[in-house]
């Protein structure tokens, strides 16, 4: 990174940006504050000034995260505007692409519900609040596709979403990541109808 942009970034940017990838690649558990403060190269009152707790920090990370999977999604179903069954359909093969990707880790908010327990961490919630989200725009779609039974495709979809994010880390660049698009379109014509 050019060093005047670098510069220009703000302490709690570098801060973020260094823990996302740091949690990401090695898990939220794994990786301590002092280490965090090290690679951002910022002093520590600078963390706390701009996060209370490392609980702080994981839930800002994983609110940042939401917002990338949102747009994420939105450029997805933006490339066949009106046809939601295409959309639906786009989003696996995207996912498929995603999965096979050298440093797909799997999902930041699956890792992170798997690894925070306790249900009154703020991080968790923030955690399960996408993948309910997730499930939510899922149906909206399966209805808009005309699904004959909106909410069993969704949780259909979401399971298949679910098992690409814990598998594709196993299997890795050489895996099966187009066995997930092709299982969605399974699944959504058999819902939908094969007419598309």
């Amino acid at each position: 990174m050019d060093a005047a942009l670098e510069r220009r970034r703000t302490a709690r940017d570098r801060i973020l940006d260094t823990a996302a990838e740091l949690f990401y690649r090695e898990g939220i558990r794994a990786v301590g504050i002092d280490v965090i403060i090290a690679r951002s190269g910022v002093a520590k009152m600078s963390l706390y000034r701009n996060f209370e707790s490392k609980d702080d920090l994981v839930r800002a990370y994983l609110e940042r995260n939401a917002v990338l999977h949102q747009a994420w999604w939105d450029r997805v179903v933006a490339r066949c505007p009106g046809d939601p069954k295409a959309q639906l359909k786009g989003l696996f093969v995207s996912l498929g692409h995603w999965i096979a990707h050298p440093q797909f880790q799997g999902c930041p908010f699956t890792n992170a519900a798997a690894e925070l327990r306790d249900p009154a961490n703020p991080a968790r919630a923030v955690a399960l609040a996408q993948k309910r989200a997730m499930r939510d725009r899922l149906r909206a779609l399966a209805a808009a596709a005309g699904a004959d039974d909106p909410d069993r495709l969704a949780g259909q979809l979401h399971v298949l979403m679910e098992g690409a994010y814990a598998t594709g880390p196993a299997m890795g660049p050489d895996g099966e990541s187009g066995a997930v698009a092709s299982a969605s379109a399974v699944l959504i014509d058999a819902a939908c109808g094969a007419e598309s």
